[in-house]
């Protein structure tokens, strides 16, 4: 994720967490009127004109008088991209909803502790809160402490970016045992997510299996198998960090239903498990057998992906990696063609002992190639189930319109069917699939059309009163929002945490501790 995200907990039980509203420290952020004030007004005369639209229109926009009132539900890269590129509009006060006490959703929630680089981007997204005409709400569950509707009345128009919080299930009988769980929920617990706080996994077994080939499912393979001491300086939680160091699991097998070619993992992951300290791959041959001419017509990116997986299979390894993987105490290996049939249960019924898998072929060819089942079927015993075959989002309130098949909001182009004023951008409205770069340049596509509806006078005409309507209703049921400020009161205490550990932030994971924290 989420991740919202990318958020991937699940609205309806989000315990309500309150806190009497405080005055955000404003800052400013990063438009051309803001960097170069004494051209301010030279800039707003000149975007006023521009934004014009001809007469006859029902919206005559004048940014010298009207200031356009957006709205975004969810802060994660969704939200704040969509949010930036609103932000280029010179009048528009942008109001950014979460369900959490904190921002910026899979960023936090969602990448690996031992990427830090990928998380550079909550600068940018910080940059964003700081703007004079932008604020985050935290704390307000959208659909149970306000409705969509609601927001609707208060706002010019409303986009949802609360990405997909939740997963897919096996559907297979066992996946209830103790001892299976999400990979969302796994990633959650090691990432500091609320909800996941107290999963606890039993990592007293020898194998664990991964069902799922993409990156998410490589990421909770590494983290399985690194070495504690390579974790230590990074912001994994300290109930994580000190699990992983009793952990008992020697080796790791990552399963899908179909073969090489079709993997979802990139390069960069792969090549991270290929070279991970104290571990070697399992790799069988048969499985790469005719891939060499099967590439030579695929996308580049594809092709050095698949070119890395045949030197690692294929290819005898040098004498220093050889030594290496012979002194390994771990392993990862890929098992394709397998297809996830039943959980077995361990002889007293009590938790999974191991997985029963459907054998596979292909029909058809490519990244397009369906698997279906041959008939045989094989048994791989195993402690721990993580299931990573994929997200899903969920309806967010009962007046919007909702493709529970797709798992997404219907839209065109962002532009949800039948609902003028409301839009959607990232997880929700794609599905989740890409990279934060790939929802970056969704938001801002989102970002346009809204603003190009905006232009064309295709949104409500009149002032509206924004976040000023929603603070009262807020107040009234006994809602009360945190601020950005509030979160960086956090952010401070979190960095103070994680310095006597070196490592750069130790994360709070209980939302009462931080509004005491707050002072409430």
């Amino acid at each position: 994720m989420a991740p919202r995200c990318w958020r991937w907990w699940p609205w309806s039980a989000w315990p309500r967490t309150r806190l009497p509203p405080s005055e955000s420290t404003q800052t400013f952020g990063n438009s051309d009127e803001v960097r170069d004030p004494a051209n301010a007004k030279a800039l707003r005369k000149k975007r006023s004109a521009q934004m014009r639209v001809k007469p006859g229109k029902c919206f005559l926009l004048d940014t010298e008088e009207q200031t356009p009132q957006i709205c975004v539900v969810g802060s994660g890269p969704a939200g704040f991209y969509t949010a930036q590129h609103l932000l280029k509009h010179p009048r528009a006060h942008v109001d950014i909803y979460e369900k959490q006490l904190v921002p910026f959703g899979l960023v936090r929630f969602g990448v690996a502790p031992d990427h830090p680089e990928v998380k550079n981007v909550i600068n940018t997204f910080t940059q964003t809160a700081h703007s004079d005409r932008c604020a985050f709400h935290g704390n307000v569950v959208v659909g149970r402490d306000v409705t969509v509707q609601e927001l609707r009345d208060a706002y010019h128009a409303v986009v949802l970016s609360y990405g997909a919080e939740d997963h897919r299930g096996l559907e297979i009988p066992g996946e209830e045992l103790p001892g299976v769980l999400s990979a969302r929920a796994f990633v959650g617990w090691y990432n500091g997510l609320p909800e996941n706080r107290k999963l606890a996994p039993d990592l007293s077994c020898d194998t664990a299996v991964v069902l799922g080939q993409g990156n998410v499912a490589l990421d909770v393979a590494r983290i399985l198998l690194t070495p504690p001491e390579y974790l230590e300086k990074t912001d994994i939680t300290a109930a994580a960090l000190g699990a992983l160091r009793q952990s008992q699991v020697k080796t790791v097998w990552i399963v899908g239903r179909r073969g090489p070619l079709q993997v979802a993992f990139t390069i960069k992951e792969l090549r991270e498990m290929i070279q991970l300290p104290g571990t070697r791959p399992i790799l069988d041959p048969a499985d790469f057998l005719g891939l060499q001419d099967r590439i030579k017509e695929v996308p580049r990116p594809r092709k050095r992906l698949m070119e890395l997986l045949l030197r690692a299979a294929m290819e005898k390894p040098g004498v220093a990696e050889a030594a290496r993987r012979a002194s390994a105490s771990r392993a990862w290996g890929l098992r394709f063609f397998r297809s996830p049939q039943q959980v077995l249960p361990s002889p007293d019924g009590r938790r999974a002992a191991g997985i029963r898998l459907a054998v596979t072929r292909l029909e058809g060819v490519g990244e397009a190639a369906r698997a279906v089942p041959t008939g045989d079927v094989e048994d791989l015993p195993c402690g721990l189930v993580l299931s990573s075959i994929g997200y899903k989002s969920c309806p967010i309130d009962p007046s919007v319109p909702f493709d529970p098949k797709l798992g997404v909001i219907p839209n065109v182009e962002g532009r949800v069917v039948d609902v003028p004023g409301l839009y959607c951008s990232g997880w929700v409205k794609r599905g989740p699939t890409g990279v934060i770069t790939t929802t970056m340049t969704d938001s801002f596509a989102t970002g346009h059309i809204l603003l190009q509806d905006l232009i064309a006078g295709l949104l409500p005409s009149g002032p509206r009163p924004g976040y000023a309507a929603i603070k009262a209703l807020l107040g009234s049921r006994g809602v009360w929002p945190v601020s950005f400020s509030d979160w960086e009161k956090l952010d401070a205490e979190e960095v103070s945490r994680g310095q006597g550990a070196g490592k750069p932030r130790e994360k709070l994971l209980d939302p009462q501790e931080m509004l005491w924290l707050l002072g409430h």
